[in-house]
């Protein structure tokens, strides 16, 4: 007799008024909503399906405890209490017992693969244009995390987990065509170009005038004025779910890595909220980070998202994205760097700062003021480090000497994310979802010229990546408006077909 069996041989009915530990309540929400969506297609009730779907739930959990290859006894209780007292047979014991029982033996890997009940949902969301799999998807990512919060420290095989977890849910998906969680009928495209009609439109960048306020690009006066007056009050993004916000970020084309690293550090994020929420200690996480890539390649896009996803667990209050660059920060005075730098800071109080060529600051010798710029900004990130995101953004070796150059940089810009260029089948898409957007359509040849044009331009550190695509497509369509000025009456299809034609010369100027 094993000592599954010989501890508990009968599980405790779903209902009993025990303490399920920290796991019950996700446990049982996730559950009760699979249930229930179970009952609606089978039309046999609710109750049938539990057994199941609690065998369903047990193995989200072990496979978020297996994942770091170690059970804690905070785990194992966890285990007990949510899920072993209500399978069947019981699994109760102690943590010892559960860890020579195997339990647990190669269970992360059961995220890997879609399960039979999750296809099931999937394919009847895709004959029945319903979304139940939607509830599932976000009741067990819910729960993954929930588990991992368990334990103080999150290590980067759980993060793995929760990502293979939730790869593997979209991939099913995409594969039945059934739209993703939280996913806009609108395919975003990886533009830098700021406020371009984006969540953040009508939020003020840094170093642009706003009516009722000072010009913050512009030298501040030394006075008692400048320095006391109030920020002007950000346009603030509409309030979206993480999952909404995520699916923007995975529609963006191309960006994988960058995708990845940016959910990991919400599932990071999402998972100390879990423990602060049960009152459990939790590790200080840096908001801040290091954007490292050549322009256009979406770094304000990302940093956008990213500002309303701290927004969404709860890092900043407001969620607002602030542009800025040393012209913004550094004044040509004395005494005036710093007035200016708290403005802009202030300014993105409650949400994040993007300082482009953030290495800007650090060139010149000791007497440049770019200096007193980097010491404003470690002492304003050191007193509101509850209420800001700063991402400072530039090429590769620079940002690497600009954070070498104050211990205060270092210490607080731990994470770094690279945005690398984008090949020639990704910005050929990134020019047809502009197209798409705007209601033109690219034909065969003109897609033949495109890809022509990019062999032909060369792949420095300044290439524009998305930019460059935009400036193209934006010459493309006023040279087709040009040409269609002979045609007395164009019809809808000569309107918004775009031809080899209308895309500039090869090798000549944009």
């Amino acid at each position: 007799m094993n000592w599954v069996t010989r501890h508990a041989p009968q599980p405790l009915p779903y209902d009993t008024c025990v303490d399920r530990g920290p796991l019950g309540d996700d446990i049982d929400r996730f559950i009760d909503a699979v249930c229930r969506d179970l009952g609606e297609l089978s039309r046999k009730g609710d109750d049938v399906h539990r057994p199941d779907v609690v065998v369903e739930a047990g193995n989200i959990v072990a496979a978020a405890m297996a994942a770091d290859g170690r059970l804690s006894d905070d785990e194992s209780w966890a285990y007990v209490t949510g899920i072993g007292m209500i399978s069947e047979p019981a699994v109760v014991g102690t943590p010892a017992e559960l860890r020579a029982g195997g339990v647990f033996t190669d269970k992360a890997a059961w995220v890997e693969t879609p399960s039979v009940l999750f296809d099931l949902l999937v394919r009847a969301d895709a004959r029945d244009g319903t979304t139940r799999s939607h509830r599932y998807h976000d009741r067990a990512l819910r729960l993954c995390r929930a588990t991992i919060a368990i334990d103080l420290v999150t290590s980067p095989a759980e993060l793995d987990v929760i990502e293979a977890f939730r790869h593997t849910m979209l991939d099913r998906f995409d594969a039945n065509g059934v739209r993703r969680p939280g996913q806009a009928s609108v395919t975003p495209t990886n533009s830098d170009r700021p406020n371009a009609g984006g969540p953040n439109a009508g939020t003020p960048a840094a170093g642009s005038a706003t009516p009722g306020s000072s010009t913050v690009g512009q030298p501040a006066r030394a006075t008692e004025k400048t320095a006391t007056a109030p920020a002007p009050e950000p346009k603030l993004p509409p309030v979206r779910t993480i999952t909404e916000l995520l699916a923007e970020l995975d529609a963006l084309t191309g960006l994988r890595s960058v995708k990845d690293e940016v959910a990991r550090l919400t599932s990071l994020l999402q998972i100390q909220a879990l423990r602060a929420e049960r009152g459990l200690p939790t590790l200080e996480t840096s908001h801040h980070l290091v954007f490292t890539g050549n322009p256009g390649t979406g770094k304000t896009t990302v940093a956008r998202l990213l500002s309303q996803i701290y927004r969404s667990v709860g890092v900043v209050s407001k969620g607002q994205l602030v542009e800025t660059d040393r012209s913004a920060l550094v004044a040509g005075f004395v005494g005036q760097t710093a007035t200016k730098t708290m403005a802009v800071l202030q300014s993105s109080l409650g949400g994040m700062l993007l300082i482009d060529e953030a290495y800007s600051l650090a060139r010149g010798g000791t007497d440049d003021f770019g200096r007193e710029a980097i010491d404003t900004l470690v002492k304003f990130m050191e007193d509101n480090r509850d209420d800001i995101g700063i991402v400072a953004a530039g090429y590769p070796t620079e940002m690497q000497d600009f954070i070498d150059t104050n211990p205060g940089l270092k210490s607080r810009f731990t994470r770094t994310i690279d945005f690398a260029d984008y090949t020639d089948d990704e910005l050929v898409t990134i020019f047809e979802s502009l197209g798409e957007k705007n209601h033109y359509l690219p034909s065969d040849d003109a897609v033949t010229k495109l890809r022509a044009l990019l062999a032909a331009q060369p792949r420095d550190r300044g290439f524009g990546n998305a930019r460059f695509i935009r400036n193209v497509f934006e010459e493309a369509a006023g040279r087709q408006a040009q040409r269609l000025t002979a045609l007395e009456d164009p019809t809808d299809e000569q309107l918004t077909t775009l031809i080899a034609d209308d895309l500039p010369p090869i090798g000549g100027p944009l």
